[in-house]
């Protein structure tokens, strides 16, 4: 692991111009071949899990999956009553337009509300319901060509399609939005630390490079793992937090032993130094976030798949810039300046004298009191993890979109006048095709066993394939899926009406409930049941990396320890934060009164991985200077301080990416960036400066075991073979 990113550095020092043209060949042919083969999008079949995602399949086999539907509705722009024939007239012209589009499959007859004040007309689209929103233009084109001929009403359209375009749309603006507030913070805080524009930008221009190839490599692995629509979101938070932090430590290394060094190292030397030391720990962190990230996988959900695969591709081109094209960069930048250096009178400081490491006050205080400093950090972050008892997972429903999604305001109208329309259950029973009749009479008395159930508006339709194989009873739910009275509604089918259903067919039928509240219900419990297993796989990856980096059982463990209290604190915080509704002014968002079911397991599995970025690199100075000799009291002391400023600076990096997730319009989005920004905070500043210390200094030489703790050779790092450094 040691000689790797050595060999590697120096060949790419050997032959700069080889290497950066090489990179820029990798990440255009990386673009191009995904361009040219195409991403594979995921479709409602890998969406499906639990009993909801089993009745979709029954659903599939016979032709009664839902389809794509988009719903007209037509009113006075006042609070007066529509008029009867003209609300007549002009539904009949949405009507006979769209029945004319060759994507339309069937347009059902007008409906009138209760009230009398609006009519709509149903629209349900050919294809499956994910590709709506592909085909949905001509559909709106139609409906503004209805509303320019009757200006004095409100003639729009929303359904699924429509407002999953308005979700593509916004978010894409968001992010556009996002990388303008990351990019110009990141590039600020570079030169706050490096004082040179090139060196700067090299870290920003690698991590860009690095996600432009990365979501080229990602068209061609969603043949492989269908992307589910996520994929560029995570590209994006993962590598330009990663790519501009490996390439932070690697700099910074340089920067520290050109300056020990005054001129008597060539760029090349101070290249494989950093290379052996800082890229040692560039390629242990790339890996566990990647090792990290694919326990992902073991979700068995397309969502998270998608995740794990962006992830994982960004993380790994990252550490390959760093460790080919970087030390080409550092070359043809560091000969500017022993050009320049070469101007200037040398300082008289001896070449290879360690500069004393200036200790900040938290730390002077951890080595002060150990013991008490433990204490206090661990029952504080206990303090903010508390919040984790009160966890709430729900999966956020259509509803829970920003209001300046496309058609969302039009969506509310229509959920106002149309209750009936919010969500759907759908019974599915598989049987032979002799006994459709008893099937279809036994979903009728279910439909009237649930006439007066106080979550349903007593209608139903009844459905059957060509087959007979397949019956469909469909029982609208005039209630948001996300509220209790369709949960509540949900239960009592599957608990009680359906099991009576069962009893009066006998055996030899296959029975599922799915629809939109099941789809809602099933998906957290989904999460839940896989949640324990994800997050042993991850305790064993933190573990199994640790020792097998620094060779100590205690540190492993210790590893784990620390990443889990990291994780707790920050999903209370969350927890604290949008489970409220205190903090909705001041983040901008509604409260659901719940968390994404998708974020805390995200949370869990790449802060476990980014918090190897900064154990590795912290624990791996604490080595170096115990390797030279250093007591390991002194060497934690002076590994945490050496080590500070280069993560504070990393830190401060990631929890802009971060942050800038916060003004996304998306819920799920926001407790995710708003989760690692305090995650990230929390691990650079109160477990890597407090808590760890704190730990190793009360370990002392414990903290090696079993082995006898690192080689004390006596010797500076610059002084021994650069294949043993690090």
């Amino acid at each position: 692991m040691t000689n790797y990113p050595v060999r590697m550095a120096r060949w790419s020092a050997g032959h700069p111009w080889r290497a950066i043209t090489g990179w820029f060949l990798f990440v255009v042919l990386c673009l191009g071949a995904g361009i040219a083969v195409g991403g594979n999008a995921a479709t409602s079949a890998d969406f499906g899990v639990g009993e909801a995602g089993r009745g979709e399949a029954i659903a599939r086999e016979g032709g009664l999956a839902q389809r794509p539907v988009e719903r007209v509705l037509i009113e006075e722009r006042g609070a007066g009553r529509l008029e009867r024939a003209t609300g007549g007239a002009v539904a009949g012209d949405v009507v006979d337009r769209m029945r004319g589009l060759p994507e339309v499959r069937s347009v059902a007859e007008p409906v009138w509300s209760k009230d009398g004040r609006a009519v709509r007309v149903d629209v349900t689209m050919k294809g499956a319901e994910l590709d709506g929103k592909k085909h949905v233009d001509p559909l709106r084109a139609q409906t503004e060509q209805v509303q320019k001929a009757h200006p004095g009403l409100r003639v729009e359209e929303t359904g699924g399609p429509s407002i999953s375009q308005g979700v593509d749309k916004l978010r894409g603006s968001d992010l556009s939005r996002t990388e303008m507030i990351a990019l110009p913070i990141t590039l600020l805080t570079l030169l706050l630390v490096f004082r040179s524009v090139a060196m700067a930008t090299v870290p920003l221009l690698l991590a860009l490079s690095a996600i432009v190839a990365s979501i080229g490599l990602s068209m061609l692995a969603s043949h492989v793992f269908p992307d589910a629509g996520v994929g560029a979101n995570i590209i994006l938070l993962i590598g330009l937090a990663v790519g501009v932090d490996y390439t932070l430590f690697y700099l910074k290394r340089e920067r520290e032993e050109r300056d020990r060094s005054q001129g008597q190292l060539d760029s090349r030397a101070l290249v494989e130094i950093a290379a052996a030391t800082s890229g040692r720990a560039v390629v242990l962190s790339g890996l566990a976030v990647a090792v990290s990230s694919a326990t992902l996988y073991l979700a068995d959900d397309v969502i998270f798949s998608s995740i794990a695969t962006a992830a994982i591709l960004v993380t790994l081109v990252a550490v390959v810039s760093s460790l080919t094209v970087l030390p080409a960069l550092l070359v043809k930048i560091g000969a500017r300046a022993e050009r320049r250096a070469a101007r200037k009178p040398r300082k008289s400081r001896k070449p290879g004298s360690q500069k004393p490491v200036r200790h900040n006050v938290l730390l002077r205080l951890t080595a002060r009191r150990p013991g008490a400093v433990l204490i206090v950090a661990v029952l504080a972050m206990l303090a903010l993890a508390a919040p984790l008892l009160g966890l709430k997972l729900t999966d956020m429903g259509r509803e829970t979109h920003s209001r300046q999604t496309q058609s969302m305001p039009t969506f509310d109208r229509l959920n106002a006048a149309f209750p009936e329309v919010k969500a759907l259950h759908q019974v599915l029973v598989r049987a032979d095709a002799e006994r459709a009749d008893e099937v279809a009479g036994a979903l009728r008395s279910l439909a009237a066993d649930a006439k007066d159930d106080p979550g349903l508006n007593g209608t139903y339709t009844l459905r059957s394939s060509a087959d007979h194989r397949v019956t469909s009873l469909e029982l609208p739910v005039p209630h948001y899926v996300s509220t209790e009275p369709a949960q509540e509604s949900l239960q009592r089918l599957r608990l009680e009406y359906l099991p009576e259903a069962v009893r009066e067919l006998g055996g030899g039928v296959d029975v599922a409930v799915s629809g939109d509240v099941a789809r809602y219900a099933d998906y957290p419990a989904h999460q839940k049941e896989k949640l324990p297993l994800i997050i042993g796989a991850l305790l064993l990856v933190t573990f199994a990396m640790t020792v097998w980096a620094f060779r100590s059982v205690v540190l492993g463990f210790v590893g784990v320890a620390l990443n889990l209290l990291s994780a707790a604190a920050s999903l209370g915080v969350l927890i604290f934060t949008f489970q409220g509704s205190w903090a909705e002014g001041l983040l901008d968002f509604q409260s659901t009164g719940s968390i994404g079911s998708r974020v805390p397991l995200f949370l869990f599995v790449i802060l476990f991985g980014l918090s190897m970025d900064y154990q590795v690199f912290v624990i791996s100075r604490i080595k170096e200077a115990a390797e030279r000799g250093v007591p390991t009291r002194q060497a934690v002391l002076d590994g945490v301080g050496s080590s500070a400023g280069v993560v504070t600076s990393a830190a401060f990096v990631m929890v802009t990416v971060f942050a800038s997730f916060v003004s996304l319009h998306f819920i799920e989005m926001k407790q995710i960036g708003f989760s690692l920004a305090v995650a990230v905070l929390l691990d650079a500043f109160v477990i890597r400066v407090l808590i760890l210390p704190a730990l190793m200094l009360l370990l002392g030489e414990r903290s090696w075991w079993p082995s006898r703790g690192p080689l004390r050779a006596g010797k500076s790092t610059s002084e021994r073979p650069l294949a043993n450094v690090g």
